[in-house]
């Protein structure tokens, strides 16, 4: 058993379809169907069983794919650890990200860490803030840059403080937000919390939602042609001209704050390449990045 070996029964166990698998993996069918009987032989059991609903785990193979993801963090530390013994800034750096920082600041900000340490490699993952934080408690990845107030023990940096504000091409009427058609999208559980409640707590009458998306920036077009008005955080409409915003306030009449983080052990610091890009992020400008 190989490093690809465990890497295909992962990617398996998730898709349960031996066709996803193979053009996640870009091999073909017969090349996976062949590891997998491979894989069979050496461990003299039954992996899988195909039927018309794609493959089923035998109680042996859902063993083998369930110590796969501990198996190659295990070979990935032994990687990281050897590379680090060279005294030198290489290796592969890997980073979980939230939706807007993905689209706002990351390109930007791995282009001028790579122009410095050009033998440095990026495996990104991105997603809800929430999918992020999920990672980085598991060791998953290497710093998790997320938004919101979860709770963490380990090492964190402040990064981005922003408002969320209520946006309209038309001229907003607070007090009637109700009877207003609302573009709502999909967003990290957090987030929508924050949102929620602050409605509740102004409003007796659910909003009027006349469209539902799938991402923030979507949402944003949308309210760029005037099609209603949206609840977004203030970075995310900045380049938006002709806008009419008003920040949203917590009952005490304080601007509600959403804050964007960096989470990272401290033990990875022991990595000459984590500890490089973590003094990186804390020395640079995060609001010249675009």
């Amino acid at each position: 058993m190989d490093e690809r070996d465990w890497i295909v029964l992962e990617t398996l166990y998730q898709e349960k379809n031996i066709t996803n698998t193979a053009k996640i993996l870009h091999i073909s069918q017969p090349a996976l169907t062949n590891r997998l009987k491979t894989m069979e032989t050496h461990f003299g059991v039954k992996i899988v069983n195909r039927n018309w609903r794609g493959v089923q785990f035998t109680p042996q193979g859902e063993y083998l794919a369930k110590s796969a993801h501990e198996i190659l963090l295990r070979i990935q530390k032994v990687k990281e650890t050897v590379l680090n013994m060279e005294d030198k800034i290489s290796g592969t750096l890997r980073l979980g990200v939230s939706t807007f920082f993905t689209d706002y600041k990351l390109p930007g900000l791995l282009k001028i860490f790579k122009d410095k340490f050009p033998d440095v490699e990026f495996k990104v993952t991105s997603g809800f803030s929430s999918d992020i934080a999920h990672l980085i408690y598991n060791h998953d990845i290497h710093v998790g840059f997320l938004k919101g107030d979860y709770s963490w023990k380990d090492q964190k940096k402040l990064l981005l403080e922003e408002s969320i504000c209520i946006a309209s091409k038309e001229e907003i009427d607070i007090h009637n937000l109700p009877n207003l058609p609302r573009i709502d999208y999909r967003t990290d559980p957090l987030f929508k919390t924050v949102i929620d409640n602050w409605w509740t707590e102004n409003y007796s009458q659910p909003p009027l939602v006349s469209i539902n998306v799938d991402k923030a920036d979507t949402c944003k077009k949308m309210l760029g042609y005037g099609l209603g008005y949206a609840i977004l955080p203030s970075m995310t409409i900045s380049d938006l001209g002709n806008i009419n915003k008003i920040e949203i306030k917590n009952k005490d009449g304080e601007k509600i704050i959403r804050d964007t983080w960096m989470f990272y052990h401290e033990e990875s610091l022991e990595l000459n390449v984590v500890k490089a890009f973590v003094e990186f992020v804390d020395e640079i400008d995060l609001q010249c990045i675009t």
